[in-house]
């Protein structure tokens, strides 16, 4: 049995979501509630002590870290595999992996918090903030740094240079190939995916203007089953938030 603790709007969950859909298994749904907390809750950080989603469950056992995830769901149920046999191949797909955790996976969180989720922060008194930051248990220096008011713009300016580096190499990359590896999808196209969705949703799609690989790619992301379960309505932080709407 498999249950997938996560959240709609969450790009992490989203990513593994992608995984279980590309790979057609059936998983239980459970969702956890942000504005509730359900994530900081004893219950919740007695199975993920970093206090993030997504957790899955695998017949009660808990396998946690996104990327992680999609690696062992892949290795758990290798039909429909989304790593390349050749070894070669799959240091590509790895080391696209670690491009994407340590570069855009990290710089769409500065946009996302700006144009978003700060909002919740700024009429905290100034008790209720340090609480809420130190409740926080894996991302207590980024929730100060980001105090109520959000990150500096000589932080979002670098995420933005980031986010157009990783479209670019992306575009140089699909300029050989149908998929960032080769000729069909694998892990590192589904990782990556949630920040692309989520630059689309913050009005941040210029970015990769002038990429016709990569628009291409996109393209046919979009067409994908998996893709379309994955992106049910309340999954984007426009359903949410009507302000963001036209930028969507």
């Amino acid at each position: 049995m498999l249950e997938l603790l996560n959240n709609p709007i969450s790009t992490c969950s989203q990513k593994v979501r992608l995984t279980l859909h590309e790979k057609g298994l059936s998983f239980t749904d459970t969702r956890i509630d942000f504005r509730a907390k359900e994530h900081l809750t004893p219950e919740y950080l007695a199975i993920n002590p970093d206090g993030v989603v997504p957790s899955l469950l695998h017949d009660g056992q808990p396998v946690l870290d996104s990327s992680v995830i999609m690696e062992y769901l892949d290795e758990v149920y290798p039909d429909r595999s989304l790593t390349p046999a050749d070894p070669l191949a799959r240091a590509k797909m790895r080391k696209w992996l670690r491009f994407i955790e340590e570069v855009p996976t990290l710089a769409i969180r500065i946009p996302s918090f700006n144009q978003v989720f700060v909002r919740h922060r700024k009429d905290l008194s100034a008790d209720d903030l340090k609480k809420d930051t130190e409740a926080r248990t894996l991302r207590r220096t980024f929730y100060n740094e980001m105090g109520r008011d959000g990150f500096s713009d000589a932080r979002h300016a670098e995420s933005l240079e980031r986010l157009r580096e990783t479209v670019t190499r992306m575009d140089a990359a699909l300029a050989q190939n149908d998929w960032l590896c080769g000729s069909a999808p694998t892990l590192a196209d589904f990782c990556v995916v949630p920040t692309i969705d989520r630059m689309r949703d913050l009005g941040l799609s210029h970015i990769w203007e002038g990429l016709p690989h990569f628009a291409r790619w996109w393209d046919a992301m979009q067409q994908r089953p998996a893709y379309l379960a994955t992106y049910y309505p309340g999954t984007r932080v426009s359903d949410i938030y009507d302000d963001l709407k036209e930028t969507a």
